[in-house]
């Protein structure tokens, strides 16, 4: 089976997704963000903050390039803006099979709204930002993706298995 790769909008359930996945498949998980934090020993808000989002999304496009050389038989699961750039899309595809874990802009905004630790999401009208940056992801997340799991309305036991199942 090899890489099983998780995208979708932050707060979607990635990284919880992930661990559990991780049990069920007896997998590793590697979570990118975490990969970038550990290199560059500061938080994703401080990169963000002090070097800016370009900074960062070409720190993501690395992580990818060294996973694709590195990763086997592993979960990974992605930062939410990830996906948009071509060149990650492709290196998603080369990596393994992807799984969009799609969620609704009110499901994100009920999980992230007392998040401070986002900094795409500080200042005002959050719900307003989820719902263009879902917008603006939406297409790059489906392109990106081998198989797109709704997660509304279910708990993580349901997702895990339905990922399980249609993998």
């Amino acid at each position: 089976m090899g890489n099983v790769i998780l995208i979708g909008f932050m707060g979607c359930g990635k990284t919880t997704v992930g661990l559990k996945l991780s049990y069920r498949l007896r997998k590793t998980v590697t979570d990118t963000d975490k990969e970038i934090e550990k290199e560059e020993k500061r938080s994703i808000s401080d990169i963000f903050a002090q070097d800016g989002e370009a900074y960062f999304r070409e720190k993501e496009t690395e992580c990818l390039r060294r996973l694709t050389e590195t990763a086997g038989n592993q979960i990974i699961s992605v930062g939410g803006g990830l996906p948009m750039r071509e060149i990650n899309r492709e290196l998603l595809g080369q990596l393994g099979q992807v799984v969009y874990l799609r969620a609704k802009a009110e499901t994100i905004y009920e999980r992230l709204k007392y998040d401070a630790t986002r900094p795409l999401l500080q200042g005002e009208r959050p719900q307003e930002k989820i719902r263009i940056l879902m917008e603006q992801r939406e297409p790059n997340y489906e392109k990106a993706a081998d198989i797109i799991v709704d997660v509304d309305g279910k708990d993580f036991e349901q997702i895990v298995s339905e990922i399980e199942r249609r993998l």
